[in-house]
């Protein structure tokens, strides 16, 4: 491990945060002062192009040195005694070495096979050009290996992201991952992962990077929350295992992100916040495996082939250099096959972390962006070659690289044509242009130019059009929490009393197209409509359909006519256009990122939970003035995650409320699906809409200002996050997780369990693997094999595996982590198979439901089993009592019926599902005493139904 350790008193420690406070406290305002007057109407060409790190937060990096110089004056004048070490003292993390061997599970044995055969061809350089990237913005994607050509492997391309294909033309801008959450349709879920998966094979990706399923959702105000599918683990590793069995079905490499607990974006990287370390995440074993870690367990069960570590410190080890969590946790104990490639510029160290089970350093740079020393690269050879990484632990981290590819049968040349010069294939787009003639090696002094944006269009075209599926996506995604009086679904003819026309009035920057959807690089700006957070979770915009150009366009113009005001701030002078109108429908927004960028003050995680840009006050002076007051006011909200709505919310005009979340592309078109009943209201919150922040807890509050060196953020809260700290605290939220109003009526009966299996308390023991590792000659390859060619040119700043001289290679002792350790590890009991031990997925109890829609019309209601574990469980292990949240979600199906149509609905409950993390016995554990309920309904609030096992 290569962390820093701090020790200080509690009244340093205070100190320290009186001093952070006022520091950042005045980068925070200054900050605001310059975003307030910077040209949000940019272009995207010029700045767009960016890397996620301190060198994309110019103002940042400026203010760097000074942080660092206040806060050695301090450390030296104030009297306070700061220690700094290498490395934490012990840290909390306890190591797991060495790293296990792919290749030993069923499902991936013929790739490890071709693998091997591969790999055992390769040079000591061809591995670590597999290992290593070539530096960022060294060729075309966002990530790219180098080719192993002598064993026929190519380079690979890896690209962001969740949303759609960033930095590229002719894509679709999807729903975000929250949009996806909301629509708890796991065929959805599914087919938006197909698409996706289709339209980067198309482009010439081979590695996706998503889904992201961490952050998890912690805190309501985290800045990348968006990307994800929603705060619990059920509902987030449903959504991202179906995601990933829909990129994979196309033949791409899915990356499960950000291992683990990656959960705010302050703090989250070295130097980007102004302090040389990241923060850590603190967090107990039972909180991880049962909250954090569940949904990269389901990921892993549906073969996922890379999962890619996240930037801060877990426990106080680095997560791209935490053997814990790399070596014990994801290869041992849940079976993970593929590779563990970084994020980018998250590796801090060399050997350790290859160690520790590092697989893939991305982009290749080492602790500085774009500077060409990597800390792999030539120093992985190096240490190949004076032994002090082993041959062992090289050969697997390749193995696994190439065991992926042949996983994914991206050795069909058919389907994979070669890159040039050997092919056609390739990324046949650049990351760092938009033009269709430019640089093959943009980060270096290469002026070769050549055709690198050619333009393929991957959205599919007719009825194939992914447009079709984001559209439905958005609509379902749409949730519908208000709607007195039957307001909606509009009538797209509506007309006065007398024959006139009806009048809409349409208000707010949010229904408008501002400056365009791609104004600012990587989104990162809140203007017009919100279709996106920012980040590199984000994507280029083919185009985005505002609400006001669909209701323009559904509304009949022989019957309503429609007034719009694309402001916020409503002027005096205007107040009378408001009155004449018959609805008002006033659009709102709340946005937030990734930490490389900031806008407004908001610097990556949101501030605060209400609406930007003065929405809350837009709403109120809409509702006061419309129809002086006596019209029906609709408000839409489009937003990263929840947003506090007490401002307005009981005003008695305000006759309905819609939360869109983020639609992407199709996002007018899919909202007037919604408004005027195309399709019913089925949207559901995949989070809890709170009254304020504060009724999230403790637990809930983003750290804005660093506590140390190392900013520790630990989880004191465990397992009560969202709905589980509302239900074990009795607060009530405005609208409880999983609610959701739909245009027809419902009725929940016959609920039934039907046990399939007895209880124990342990699952059967964990299976002896009977398949064997590829092994591979250990031998120290000739040094003289990886020096540089005769007359080799290197471009600046490119990474290559290459060595200058034979004495770089120097023999000495190497200061091995502690606990470091070759002989084999004792292995989890938890452990055994993708997922972890198979019986953990063995069904002990069925349930099953009748749903009938008892209403007029077709209509989609979510299903939402629920369960609460028996009372005064005790830990055999330890003693310990257990305790458990009121209740959990273990599973969901979204059902359509017509009207008056009944059906059976079932859901199977896993062992892992009716099992608790047993830290004494490192295992689940079923409780076998006292009595199980079931709930079932339409919300985590809303459970006619009950029965007890």
């Amino acid at each position: 491990m290569d962390e820093f350790e701090m020790h200080h008193t509690r009244s340093e420690q205070s100190f320290f945060e009186k001093w952070a406070q006022r520091w950042f406290g005045r980068y925070r305002a200054s900050e605001q002062a310059y975003d307030d007057r910077k040209d949000t109407g940019r272009g995207t060409l010029n700045r767009k192009r960016k890397p996620r790190g301190c060198s994309s937060r110019y103002r940042l990096c400026f203010i760097t040195f000074g942080v660092l110089l206040g806060l050695f004056l301090i450390l030296s004048g104030s009297g306070a005694l700061w220690v700094y070490k290498k490395a934490p003292k012990d840290g909390q993390s306890p190591p797991w070495y060495p790293s296990p061997q792919g290749g030993t599970l069923k499902p991936w044995e013929e790739s490890y096979k071709k693998a091997a055969v591969m790999v055992k061809k390769m040079t000591l350089v061809e591995k670590v050009n597999v290992t290593t990237g070539t530096g960022w913005s060294q060729d075309l994607c966002v990530g790219n290996t180098a080719p192993a050509n002598g064993a026929g492997f190519p380079a690979l391309c890896l690209q962001d992201g969740p949303l759609g294909l960033r930095f590229n033309d002719h894509a679709t801008a999807f729903p975000a991952g929250v949009t996806v959450g909301a629509t708890w349709s796991k065929d959805l879920m599914y087919r938006k992962g197909k698409a996706h998966g289709m339209e980067a094979k198309g482009k010439g990706v081979n590695i996706l990077l998503g889904p992201n399923m961490g952050p998890l959702g912690r805190m309501p105000a985290g800045g990348r929350n968006w990307e994800g599918f929603g705060p619990d683990p059920v509902l987030q590793g449903v959504a991202a295992s179906e995601e990933i069995k829909g990129i994979q079905d196309a033949g791409v490499i899915a990356t499960a992100k950000h291992y683990l607990v990656n959960e705010q974006e302050h703090f989250r990287q070295s130097f980007e916040w102004g302090l040389p370390n990241a923060m850590s995440s603190n967090v107990d074993d039972r909180t991880l495996h049962e909250l954090y870690l569940w949904p990269f367990a389901d990921s892993v069960r549906v073969g996922v082939a890379s999962v890619m570590c996240s930037y801060q410190l877990v426990n106080n080890s680095y997560a791209c250099g935490n053997s814990k969590l790399m070596n014990g946790i994801l290869k041992d104990e849940l079976g993970f096959q593929g590779f563990v490639q970084t994020d980018w510029l998250a590796q801090r160290s060399g050997v350790a972390s290859a160690l520790a089970g590092l697989d893939m350093s991305m982009p290749g740079d080492g602790l500085i962006w774009q500077n060409g020393n990597s800390l792999w690269g030539p120093r992985l050879t190096e240490a190949a070659l004076n032994g002090s990484l082993p041959m062992e632990r090289l050969n697997d981290m390749v193995t696994r690289v190439v065991a992926a590819w042949y996983q994914l049968k991206q050795d069909n040349v058919t389907q994979w044509p070669s890159p040039p010069p050997e092919g056609k294939g390739g990324p046949n787009f650049s990351s760092f242009t938009d033009d269709k003639i430019g640089l093959i090696h943009p980060g270096s002094d290469d002026e070769t130019k050549a055709e690198v944006n050619k333009f393929v269009d991957v959205q599919g075209t007719g009825k194939d059009g992914h447009w079709h599926l984001a559209r439905q996506i958005a609509a379902e995604g749409t949730v519908l929490v208000k709607n007195d009086d039957a307001t909606l679904p509009l009538s797209k003819d509506e007309k006065r009393d007398d024959g006139s026309k009806y009048k809409v009035g349409v208000f707010g920057e949010d229904a408008g197209p501002g400056d365009g959807p791609n104004a600012c690089p990587d989104r990162s700006c809140n203007q017009g409509t919100l279709g996106s957070g920012w980040g590199s979770g984000a994507a280029e915009f083919p185009y985005l359909i505002t609400p006001l150009k669909a209701l323009n366009e559904t509304f009949d113009p022989d019957s309503v006519e429609i007034t719009s005001l694309l402001l916020n701030d409503i002027p005096v002078k205007t107040s009378s256009l408001l009155h004449d109108q018959d609805l008002c429908i006033a659009f709102i927004n709340s946005d937030a990122g990734e930490g490389f960028e900031s806008w407004n003050g908001i610097r990556a995680d949101r501030n605060d939970l209400y609406a930007q840009k003065g929405g809350d006050k837009l709403v109120q002076d809409v509702a006061r003035e419309c129809g002086r007051g006596k019209s029906s006011v609709i408000v839409v909200v489009h937003a990263v995650g929840p947003v506090v709505l007490e401002r307005w919310i009981d005003l008695p005009n305000v006759k309905a409320v819609v939360l869109a979340n983020l639609p992407g592309q199709e996002s007018g078109n899919a909202l007037a699906d919604v408004l005027f009943g195309d399709v019913d209201a089925s949207g559901r919150l995949p989070y809890t809409v709170g009254k304020s922040l504060d009724d999230y807890g403790p637990g809930g509050q983003i750290m804005y200002y660093p506590n140390g060196v190392v900013p520790q953020q630990t989880f004191k809260e465990r397992l009560y996050i969202d709905y589980r700290h509302y239900d074990a605290r009795a607060i009530t939220p405005r609208y409880e997780f999983g609610f959701g109003l739909s245009y027809t009526t419902w009725e929940f009966s016959n609920l039934t369990l039907t046990e399939n299996r007895a209880r124990s308390a342990l699952p059967a023991p964990r299976p002896d693997s009977t398949i064997k590792p590829p092994e591979y000659p250990t031998d120290i390859p000739d040094p003289s094999t990886a020096l540089f060619p005769p007359g080799f040119r290197k471009l600046r700043k490119r990474i290559y595996p290459y060595i200058s001289s034979l004495a770089d290679i120097k023999h000495a002792k190497y200061p091995y982590p502690r606990g470091y350790s070759e002989e084999p590890h004792a292995l989890s009991p938890a452990g055994g198979a993708e997922g972890g031990n198979p019986d953990l997925y063995t069904v002990h109890l069925s349930v099953s439901v009748t749903l009938k829609n008892t209403g007029s019309r077709k209509g989609k209601q979510v299903v939402q089993f629920y369960v609460s574990f028996p009372e005064n469980v005790v830990d055999a292990s330890t003693g310990d009592h257990i305790d458990f949240p009121v209740r959990q979600l273990r599973g969901f199906e979204k059902i359509e019926l017509d009207a008056g149509e009944s059906r059976s609905v079932q859901v199977a409950l896993t062992r892992r599902d009716l099992s608790y993390w047993s830290v004494g016995m490192q295992n689940w554990v079923m409780p076998t005493e006292g009595k199980f309920a079931v709930s079932v309904g339409a919300s985590s609030r809303d459970l006619p139904l009950s029965a007890q096992w």
